[in-house]
């Protein structure tokens, strides 16, 4: 959710090991806004948004942000391929981590860095896509520009985000948004994905608003 690094590059066809039961259990409390099938259809509309900013598939590539915004990322790249013959889905997503761009590591904050995946055609004159969860403050964004900054020119960047909750502490806009939801700063959105989160061992596709203390 305003998530994390750049750490070493590798191919983006590596296998992702992004798996697990995700964080801490959400509340029984807690509000589902987006089912599974919502937010299959979100993310079928974003991949049409992409392709017609982008006039096409030229150039394009997917970086999501960790650790919920590459598997994000990784179903807006099967859909786009469905567009285009041919078109292997992992030539046009990578993985950006942006751990040791964020600006609270000096608080002390804990993140695991993951590493960062891009295709072999790296990133310089592309038009690169960031794909992350949620959007809220801006901060893990600037990071992730930061973070391109270091590993090419891309020609233009754009921003994809299944959530925007407001509360923007920067000067930043996406370009694609699955859900604008308005919440108080006290609550807590969780997005959970299936290559993520599970739940008693059963993966779980939703997104859900957890009232504050």
């Amino acid at each position: 959710m305003d998530s994390e690094d750049a750490t070493p590059r590798r191919d983006a066809t590596a296998p992702n090991h992004t798996t697990g039961t995700g964080d801490s259990p959400v509340s029984p409390a807690a509000r589902t806004v987006l089912s599974g099938a919502d937010i299959e259809r979100v993310l079928t509309r974003i991949a049409h948004e992409i392709i017609e900013a982008n006039k096409g598939t030229q150039d394009l590539l997917l970086l999501g942000i960790p650790r919920r915004g590459f598997p994000l990322a990784q179903r807006l790249a099967a859909r786009i391929a469905t567009t285009v013959d041919g078109l292997d889905p992992a030539s046009i997503v990578g993985q950006l981590d942006i751990t040791m761009y964020r600006d609270d590591l000096r608080h002390g904050t804990s993140r695991t860095p993951a590493p960062t995946l891009l295709p072999p055609g790296g990133i310089d004159g592309k038009t690169v896509v960031l794909v992350d969860d949620v959007l809220y403050s801006g901060r893990t964004i600037r990071a992730a520009l930061d973070a391109l900054a270091d590993i090419g020119r891309p020609r233009i960047v754009r921003l994809a985000v299944l959530v925007d909750r407001g509360h923007r502490e920067l000067p930043i806009r996406a370009d694609h948004v699955g859900k604008n939801l308005p919440t108080a700063t006290s609550e807590k959105v969780r997005v959970r994905v299936g290559e993520v989160d599970a739940l008693d061992g059963v993966p779980v596709n939703d997104v859900v608003i957890e009232a504050g203390a």
